[in-house]
């Protein structure tokens, strides 16, 4: 862990123990420095705004009933990410009534070569560009909960796999397959828009 990230830690350590003393300020401190970002999770994964604002505030108020549960045993901001990214999930799968999601648990058959980005770049990194953008929103769109999941923590947060594994309440393995999987299926929804994109040759 990188020395900003072992103050932030630290700082996060002793707000949510002087919140749990009661302290109003500290928690709304811990809201102030996390709320952007969840916003962003949760917008990245359900795609409408107003979606995103009601699962950002369940998500703090979930996390001011339960703070005093939190053993401390991971960063304060794995805890608050695996709230939000399973509130999304449970969002996603009540609006599409899916009973099942598109992804394989298991690394069968599949060489870990093969899991680290593909071609096409790491493509929810893409965002910036409005007309990939629109294209990447479309096909995320398509995707399962727990692919949007495992891409929007992995290329948008940048959490390492051992973070996502905590986040997720999985293996690390499990997260590598996820993403792979994940990821080769972003490549075939992607498949005609970045043929007709790619130069062609003089």
């Amino acid at each position: 862990m990188a020395p900003a990230e072992e103050n932030t830690a630290a700082e996060d350590r002793d707000l949510v123990e002087r919140a749990c003393r009661g302290d109003r300020v500290a928690f709304q401190m811990l809201v102030e420095r996390y709320q952007k970002r969840v916003y962003g999770i949760a917008y990245g994964m359900v795609y409408n705004a107003d979606d995103a604002l009601d699962i950002s505030q369940e998500t703090f108020i979930r996390v001011h009933r339960y703070l005093d549960s939190f053993q401390g045993s991971s960063s304060f901001y794995t805890w608050l990410y695996r709230i939000v990214v399973n509130l999304c999930v449970d969002h996603l799968r009540r609006k599409s009534h899916e009973a099942t999601v598109d992804y394989d648990d298991t690394l069968q058959h599949t060489d870990t070569s093969e899991l680290q980005p593909s071609a096409i770049g790491d493509p929810v990194r893409a965002l910036g560009d409005r007309e990939l953008g629109a294209e990447l929103e479309r096909a995320l769109r398509q995707l399962s909960p727990v692919h949007r999941a495992v891409l929007q923590l992995r290329e948008v947060e940048g959490l390492s796999y051992q973070e996502m594994a905590k986040v997720m309440g999985c293996s690390v393995g499990t997260i590598m397959s996820r993403l792979f999987h994940a990821r080769k299926r972003m490549q075939k929804l992607l498949g005609g828009y970045l043929e007709d994109t790619t130069p062609k040759e003089a």
